[in-house]
């Protein structure tokens, strides 16, 4: 008996999708960055603010495995929330966006767990490029 087919690899079983988390409070911009990530295939939710981002984790059914965080929001300009979204999510990939990154800033945020820090303005594809997985493509 040929059991061939049997022992071939699982091409049927998808991989579940990444949850990612962008948080900046241009519209725009989170927008933008939604979009780009649910074009990779990942879930994505969205916020504003650092309390409307705390209210998230707060809720989520699940860990996040992507976020992207904007260093400067209303009701936050420093590294705290960084600090709180590492706490719950140690394992996530976290990108820092920011148009007032300094040299030490962006050292204390590497130093935290960053993957990426990425300088506004930014280019879409930069951040594919981050995140794509390894052997995609990430041409528009």
């Amino acid at each position: 008996m040929n059991t061939s087919s049997q022992l071939a690899p699982n091409a049927s079983v998808a991989r579940p999708r990444l949850r990612a988390l962008v948080v900046d409070d241009e519209a725009l911009i989170r927008w933008s960055v939604g979009e780009t990530l649910t074009a990779l295939d990942m879930e994505v939710k969205l916020a504003a603010t650092a309390a409307a981002t705390l209210e998230v984790i707060a809720t989520a059914s699940s860990p996040f495995d992507v976020v992207v965080l904007d260093l400067r929001l209303p009701d936050v300009s420093d590294l705290s929330l960084l600090g709180r979204v590492r706490e719950q999510f140690p394992a996530a990939l976290v990108v820092l966006m920011t148009a007032f990154g300094t040299t030490e800033i962006i050292d204390e945020a590497m130093t935290m767990g960053v993957h990426a820090v990425l300088n506004k303005p930014f280019e879409l594809d930069e951040l594919r490029r981050l995140l794509a997985p390894t052997g995609e493509t990430t041409e528009s």
